[in-house]
């Protein structure tokens, strides 16, 4: 048996520093830190890490604080299609679905491809089909209806008709995730959005793509992103980590720096991403204002974050 670590982040669309109050900052760390609970009990049992990262990524889909589950946005035309995906360091077996609604924990729907079929990603009624198949709880439209999100689609369309550049990253983009390495060793990652506020409807984003917003290997390390999903995807930016410690041989804090700073930060890419290495070392850059994270391990207490 060896010593745990584990990750988890609430997404890099962080509310503008002058904007939050300190009862809205106190329910965030709140949030963040039951996730952590979750994940920890797991992990402290000598339970898996994909087992810690899908308890942990259920709180935060659950909390309609995060764009993710009963808190996600809505695209332009008033709807809510959510993305999740779950990858396994061991085995590399992943599961992911794209455009879904129903689900409570699209994360669990995520983990029932991984484990009931033969893909990778499932979008549409199949995907769906597969969540009933496996049990899962299903919510109807008003579960994941939050007045906080209804409003912000509606400011950015008029934005959209006053032709202003909507810069907030709260609405440009918000996700939710967590990685951990367990105590045999054992790595995984899990992330799960409701996307863009007034994203085209049928976009679908990094998230549930293997290697651009979710990634697990045990040689190397395990990763989710939360960002500007588009760049994410044309820079792999998940797997990009991971190949800059197999071939050049970096540390995972100089990989992740450079992919985040560099790749994503210099070209749109804002955001950041939560990451951990066979060691269990743990790695948290990011490009922005702010990213709601927090990290546990076996030596250290809970701890949270939003801004630098």
């Amino acid at each position: 048996m060896t010593k745990f670590s584990l990750a988890v982040h609430g997404g890099a669309g962080t509310i503008l520093r002058h904007t939050m109050t300190d009862d809205l900052e106190a329910r965030y760390h709140a949030g963040l830190r039951r996730a952590l609970q979750a994940g920890h009990d797991v992990l402290a049992h000598a339970g898996s890490a994909m087992d810690a990262v899908t308890a942990a990524v259920c709180v935060l889909e659950d909390d309609p604080l995060f764009n993710a589950g009963r808190g996600a946005v809505f695209t332009s035309d008033g709807q809510q299609e959510m993305d999740a995906a779950v990858m396994d360091g061991a085995t590399r077996k992943a599961g992911a679905v794209a455009g879904v609604m129903g689900p409570r924990n699209p994360i669990l729907a995520a983990r029932s491809v991984m484990e009931r079929t033969d893909h990778v990603l499932l979008i549409g009624p199949n995907a769906l089909q597969v969540a009933r198949d496996a049990g899962l709880p299903f919510e109807d439209a008003p579960y994941f209806f939050t007045q906080q999100r209804w409003d912000a689609l509606q400011a950015t369309l008029q934005m959209r008709r006053d032709g202003i550049d909507d810069t907030d990253p709260a609405r440009r983009h918000g996700t939710v995730g967590a990685v951990a390495r367990d105590a045999h060793g054992n790595l995984a990652a899990a992330t799960s959005t409701g996307g863009m506020t007034a994203k085209s409807p049928g976009r679908v984003g990094d998230t549930p793509v293997i290697g651009a917003g979710t990634y697990a290997d045990n040689e190397t390390c395990a990763v989710s992103g939360t960002g500007h999903g588009e760049i994410f995807i044309r820079w792999h930016a998940a797997a990009e980590i991971a190949a800059r410690m197999r071939h050049a041989g970096q540390t995972l804090a100089d990989a992740a720096h450079h992919v985040v700073m560099e790749d994503l930060g210099s070209n749109d890419g804002s955001g950041g991403v939560i990451a951990v290495d066979a060691q269990g070392n743990l790695s948290l850059p990011f490009n922005c204002e702010g990213m709601y994270r927090g990290t546990v391990t076996q030596d250290s207490d809970f701890k949270s974050y939003i801004y630098r």
